[in-house]
C-alpha cells in the first residue's frame, strides 16, 4: 500500500500542469462597473456572453461588484472579462483589488478585455499593459469602416473575412504595447477621424505576467452583440483567455497582497477594516 501511494503521488507530482487542471468545466467572470460614460450595450453584452457560454461549454458569472476581486472569488474563475468599463476617475479597482487581479493574472488567469476596457485605469501602469494600450479618443459618430484581418488562423479571427466591414464606435489608442500579437487592424481610408496612422491596431492578444491577455476594441453598439462574426471574434477571445482551464498557480504571484489596516476603537478590542 504504501508502495502504491508513492507512486501515484510521483505520478501526480511529475505531472503538475495536469494534476492542476480543473476537474469541471471553465468558469468566467464578467466585470462591467464603470464611473463615467454607461454604454448601453453592457446588458446586451452580458446576455450574449452567458449565451456563448452555455453554446459552448463555460459557465458564466456577472457583475459590477469590484468585492469579487478577492484570491477566494477570483481563482474560481480560468477568465475574467472587463466589458465596456469607461472609468476616468480611476476608481475601477481599488488599491488591495488591483494587487489580487495582478497575483491572478500572474498566477496563470485569463483577461478578456472588450471595447472601453482600455478606457479604464488610466494611472494603473501594469493594467494598461495588460490590456496592451489606453484609449485616446473616437470619432463623434458612428461609422462603418473597414477592418484587415492580420491573423487568420487564431481562434478570434478564424473564419473572418479578410477585409470585414461593419458599423461601429472606432477607437484611437495611446501608449500601445508593442510586445502585442495584431489581429486586427482598421483601414483609416475608410472612415473618418482615425489617428493612429497606416497602421492602426484594433484588437490583439499576448502573454503577459504570467497570464492571458486578449483585447478588441469592437463592441459599442447593442447590435454588434446579435452579430454572429462579431460574437464568433469574441468567442475566440475568450477560448484564447481560458486557456487549459487550469487552476491558478499562487506560488507563481510576485505582487505582493495588500493587507487592509486593522484598527481599534474606543480602546475595544473589535478590529474595523479600513
Amino acid at each position: 500500500m504504501k508502495i502504491l501511494f508513492i507512486v501515484v503521488s510521483g505520478i501526480c507530482l511529475s505531472g503538475i500542469s495536469w494534476c492542476s487542471h480543473r476537474s469541471d468545466k471553465p468558469k468566467v467572470l464578467v466585470f462591467s462597473k464603470n464611473t463615467s460614460f454607461f454604454h448601453t450595450s453592457i446588458p446586451n453584452g452580458n446576455a450574449a456572453i452567458l449565451k456563448l457560454g452555455i453554446e459552448n461549454g463555460f459557465d458564466v458569472d456577472t457583475t459590477t461588484n469590484a468585492e469579487n476581486f478577492t484570491e477566494d472569488s477570483l481563482k474560481k474563475y480560468a477568465a475574467v472579462i472587463f466589458l465596456n468599463n469607461a472609468d476616468t476617475s480611476g476608481t475601477l479597482l481599488n488599491n488591495y483589488q488591483e494587487a489580487e487581479f495582478e497575483r491572478y493574472i500572474q498566477s496563470g488567469g485569463g483577461y478578456v478585455g472588450i471595447h472601453a476596457a482600455s478606457d479604464a485605469e488610466f494611472d494603473w501602469g501594469w493594467y494598461g499593459r495588460l490590456v496592451g494600450g489606453y484609449f485616446n479618443g473616437h470619432p463623434d459618430e458612428k461609422q462603418e469602416a473597414t477592418l484587415l484581418i492580420e491573423e487568420s488562423s487564431h481562434p478570434a479571427t478564424k473564419g473572418l473575412p479578410k477585409q470585414w466591414k461593419r458599423t461601429d464606435e472606432w477607437y484611437n489608442f495611446k501608449k500601445l504595447n508593442n510586445n502585442v500579437h495584431v489581429l486586427i487592424t482598421i483601414d483609416e481610408s475608410t472612415y473618418e477621424g482615425g489617428t493612429n496612422g497606416k497602421y492602426h491596431p484594433m484588437s490583439w492578444y499576448h502573454g503577459y505576467d504570467g497570464g492571458r491577455a486578449f483585447y478588441t476594441a469592437l463592441g459599442h453598439t447593442e447590435a454588434s452583440y446579435s452579430e454572429p462574426l462579431f460574437l464568433k471574434h469574441i468567442l475566440g477571445g475568450i477560448k484564447y483567455a481560458i486557456g487549459d482551464n487550469k487552476e491558478p498557480d499562487y506560488s507563481k504571484a510576485k505582487t505582493l497582497k495588500v493587507r487592509r489596516k486593522l484598527v481599534f476603537k474606543n480602546n475595544v478590542d473589535t478590529p474595523i477594516k479600513r
